[in-house]
């Protein structure tokens, strides 16, 4: 049974066409890494990621909202002071949503190593007329960044980068914003390797569902670089999905309350 088990984890990122709503924070149980996405400005995400996290114990997590040196500066202490945390890590400044929204996720790390995914704005903003693989602190082969995306995966990318900026970019800024994501993709799954090799594992990443998806984003870079590791992603989302899920898992909630996000573009 355990053999079976094992073959169904390894299999989770690894066999694309393997898609189903959540039942039970069991599944996410035996994997390597974990990766768990969100709708950042969603209350009822980061409820679930920490119940997710208590219930895992992981022996690190990883957090794209946190740089290096922000991570590195947080201790037991703090932990236990939200308010004191939030100002020492300068979250008002991030551009984050409040606070408050991810308080009780650091609430429940428990003795789990903390660890920053966060790239330097320059390198990100950079990419975008350099390349991702001009920019990537590693080796960018392990990532495939010194390689083109294909045609229909690079074109599908424009367009969702497109409609996530409200359509008001500029056309000839668009494969520029993809390479800042691939970016993005090999820095986290950088760091969740290197956080799995520290500890031991498991890890835990908490990231945007636009990170965790296994066709290309944080799952492929990680079985492009370490395809033995054994990943499980979940997508949470605020209304059903349609067509064919790019996640292991998922789960849907209710939708945030939020203002018209394209109203400043407007």
């Amino acid at each position: 049974m355990k053999q079976r088990f094992a073959i169904l984890v390894l299999c989770l990122s690894a066999c694309a066409a393997w898609s189903a709503p959540l039942a039970g924070l069991d599944q996410l149980r035996g994997a390597d890494v974990v990766i768990l996405g969100e709708v950042h400005d969603n209350p009822a995400h980061h409820l679930w990621q920490a119940e997710a996290v208590e219930a895992l114990a992981p022996a690190a997590v990883v957090f794209e909202m946190l740089s290096p040196d922000q991570a590195a500066r947080i201790t037991p202490d703090l932990l236990a002071s939200p308010d004191a945390l939030a100002a020492e890590i300068g979250w008002d400044q991030s551009g984050w949503p409040e606070f408050a929204l991810y308080q009780p996720l650091f609430a429940a790390l428990g003795e789990a190593m903390i660890f920053g995914a966060a790239l330097p704005y320059e390198d990100v903003r950079a990419a975008v007329s350099e390349g991702a693989a001009a920019r990537f602190a590693g080796d960018p082969q392990a990532f495939s960044l010194d390689q083109p995306l294909p045609e229909n995966q690079q074109a599908l990318r424009e367009e969702m980068q497109a409609e996530a900026h409200c359509n008001a970019l500029p056309a000839a800024l668009l494969p520029g914003m993809v390479e800042a994501q691939r970016l993005r993709d090999a820095g986290f799954a950088a760091r969740v390797l290197a956080a799995l090799e520290e500890t031991g594992g498991p890890v835990v990443l908490i990231t945007g569902n636009g990170h965790a998806r296994t066709d290309w984003a944080v799952p492929a870079m990680i079985a492009m670089a370490a395809p033995e590791v054994a990943v499980v992603s979940v997508g949470q989302f605020e209304s059903g999905p349609e067509g064919e899920i790019p996640f292991d898992l998922w789960r849907v909630t209710e939708p945030a309350e939020r203002d018209d996000p394209c109203a400043a573009f407007q």
